[in-house]
């Protein structure tokens, strides 16, 4: 069954639940949107059920700063209150405030 409502929003900062790594939320897919072999690279018994939101981050860990593909069942809201310091979050989003990033459009 499809689980139509995603758990996390927009901006949100949230952190991996098995992995060191902490991101914000640019994106989510209802339902596993990415490639057959990425799925299959992650091992049997870790790889998430399809049939759940998937969501983009802006992550960052100790050491460097990437995109991440997650499933919801994986991450946790975080609660430490500090900003997340990716170097592409200007292009999305304002200035954090009250633990999360609003989102930062430009209209033509």
């Amino acid at each position: 069954m499809l689980k139509t409502h995603a758990k996390y929003h927009l901006g949100q900062v949230v952190r991996h639940r098995k992995h060191p790594f902490r991101g914000v939320i640019f994106d989510v897919d209802p339902a596993f949107s990415n490639t057959e072999e990425w799925y299959q690279s992650i091992p049997e018994e870790a790889r998430p059920a399809k049939d759940q939101p998937f969501y983009h981050l802006l992550a960052e860990n100790d050491q460097s700063y990437y995109v991440a593909y997650v499933s919801e069942q994986n991450l946790v809201e975080d609660m430490s209150g500090e900003p997340v310091d990716h170097p592409d979050l200007d292009d999305l989003f304002g200035d954090f405030e009250n633990g999360h990033y609003p989102l930062h459009f430009q209209l033509n």
